[in-house]
């Protein structure tokens, strides 16, 4: 389920008020962990965290245009979900997370290649989700995605 919400507070004010407070929760963790240099902002249809073109101009090599995507959050039918390229991009990440997880959460962990699912609002990892956040910069995600994605000129 993709958003045509124009802007943050739009997507945000078209959730359930359930929903609503655990993404707002959910934002605040990513805000006070992340890189000042990502930006929040809508980007497919999700609230999206981009390193904008002032930081790095060539923007995402699929289309330029648009801001290097790192992160996103929504609201699906079934589940919050969490997608964080890092998980993907950086085995290391990918898992000091898987095995962190477990730690903190009583429910199974529901994962895809770089989203995590959330299907019960109450199992949602607030803090261990602050500190993934933490763990990778904007500099480290440019050059980690420089060298894994972006085609060779």
């Amino acid at each position: 389920m993709t958003s045509k919400a124009q802007s943050v507070e739009e997507y945000m004010n078209e959730l359930p008020e359930d929903r609503r407070l655990a993404m707002q929760h959910l934002r605040d963790h990513i805000k006070k962990n992340a890189s000042s240099e990502f930006s929040e902002r809508m980007s497919y249809g999700m609230i999206g965290y981009v390193i904008p073109h002032e930081i790095y101009p060539d923007g995402y090599h699929c289309d330029p245009k648009l801001p290097l995507p790192f992160m996103n959050i929504a609201s699906q039918k079934n589940f919050i979900a969490f997608y964080h390229m890092g998980l993907y991009a950086d085995k290391n990440l990918f898992d000091w997370f898987v095995a962190e997880y477990p730690k903190v959460c009583k429910s199974k962990l529901d994962m895809g290649k770089s989203c995590v699912r959330f299907k019960k609002i109450d199992d949602i990892p607030f803090d261990l989700m602050g500190k993934l956040v933490s763990k990778m910069s904007a500099q480290q995600w440019i050059a980690c995605y420089e060298k894994l994605y972006k085609p060779k000129s």
